[in-house]
């Protein structure tokens, strides 16, 4: 097992390593909704692309992910499979938030020999969700529909 520093130099050099196979800007927080983003996410064991939506209101919260739920059929058809939706999601800290994700599992950061292939697997989803959500943004910060 590593210690903490270790683990961190490796995070490191591995989110590095991302960024110099795929130089971009993602859109990540630039969603133009409020507690609405895409996210990257590695651990030891899986792999995620995720959309979090973590409004403070409930009520606008399960409307934004309605709205994506609505879109599933095109989503999954068209742009992502395997994606998994859920409503009511509860963080470590306790909050609840809704997320959708796709993961990628058997891969881990502190594995290098894992690295192309999640590089792979991040670029080839986030490219795929980012173009739904350019493809479909108007109708989902659309919310009082």
């Amino acid at each position: 097992m590593y210690s903490k520093e270790e683990s961190q130099r490796i995070k490191r050099e591995f989110w590095v390593a991302f960024a110099e196979k795929y130089p971009r800007k993602w859109v990540l927080y630039d969603t133009k909704i409020k507690d609405f983003s895409f996210k990257f996410y590695v651990d030891n064991k899986k792999a995620q692309v995720l959309i979090d939506i973590e409004h403070r209101s409930d009520e606008k919260r399960i409307a934004y992910f309605e709205k994506l739920e609505a879109l599933k059929n095109i989503l999954e058809e068209e742009f992502i499979k395997d994606l998994v939706f859920e409503k009511n999601y509860t963080l470590e800290n306790g909050k609840t938030i809704s997320r959708i994700w796709v993961e990628k599992t058997g891969v881990g950061f502190s594995n290098k020999y894992t690295w192309d292939a999640i590089f792979d697997f991040f670029n080839e989803n986030m490219h795929a969700l980012e173009m739904f959500y350019l493809e479909y943004d108007e109708f989902i910060k659309d919310v009082e529909n």
